[in-house]
């Protein structure tokens, strides 16, 4: 299995209720019915208010690497993810569990 975890950080000046950024959210909570290689899923706003801490995390698991590169390529998260280029930083760590 394969763990991919994307830490968020809202742009300068961004808010968490502004109406693109929770659509953003929304079409991430959409993904796990729609992309079949999604084994687990989990996203959610961080809950601290620690200056290095993020905004907002994805914590999702996919079988494989062949699996991982489907579900980066699938239609449904090219749609989800591209609102976030325009509000958002972010880091993503993928590793084998």
């Amino acid at each position: 299995m394969i763990r991919h975890l994307v830490l968020f950080k809202l742009n300068e000046g961004v808010q968490r209720d502004q109406p693109r950024v929770v659509a953003g959210v929304e079409g991430f909570r959409a993904l796990p019915g729609q992309i079949d290689e999604l084994r687990s899923w989990e996203c959610a706003w961080n809950i601290t208010d620690r200056p290095i801490a993020y905004d907002f995390a994805i914590n999702s698991a996919v079988d494989d690497t062949d699996a991982l590169k489907r579900y980066l390529e699938h239609p449904a998260h090219q749609a989800a993810v591209a609102p976030w280029r325009e509000f958002a930083t972010w880091v993503i760590a993928d590793y084998e569990f």
